[in-house]
């Protein structure tokens, strides 16, 4: 069913409201002098700003995951199966990207995980097209 597709939305949703709320958090001892370190700084500065990165990422290539998801959504009779384990895909790399972006300086691998994002998108869309012009059904 195509309802299936919001299952993954929904933790793409979640997933960026969990971003939102720790860049808030080590936002605080700058915005709101709570968790400060002794000597005044914050504790985070050093990798809060690839949280905030990242939270910018969210909001980049998903969109053309959820225009696919909303189609077929929109259009159940488009739905094949391959779909849901496409947009697990997609929200298992995000989350992993998330945490090589967050955790590491290692862009090669970053790239590889973007990499896969993009393919799981990429692929949703060739599904799509396909299925629209009848050549999967």
């Amino acid at each position: 069913m195509s309802n299936e597709l919001l299952i993954p939305m929904a933790a793409h949703v979640a997933w960026t409201a969990l971003l939102y709320a720790v860049l808030t958090l080590m936002r605080a001892p700058k915005i709101w002098n709570i968790g400060k370190k002794e000597d005044g700084s914050n504790p985070w500065q050093s990798i809060e700003p690839k949280v905030s990165a990242n939270l910018s990422n969210q909001f980049e290539w998903p969109l053309f995951f959820y225009a696919a998801c909303l189609v077929v959504i929109a259009a159940p009779a488009l739905y094949q199966p391959a779909f849901v384990l496409l947009a697990w895909i997609f929200i298992a790399g995000r989350v992993i990207h998330s945490a090589v972006q967050i955790f590491t300086t290692n862009i090669r691998l970053r790239g590889v995980v973007f990499t896969i994002n993009f393919l799981a998108v990429l692929s949703m869309w060739c599904l799509l097209l396909s299925t629209v012009s009848g050549g999967a059904h």
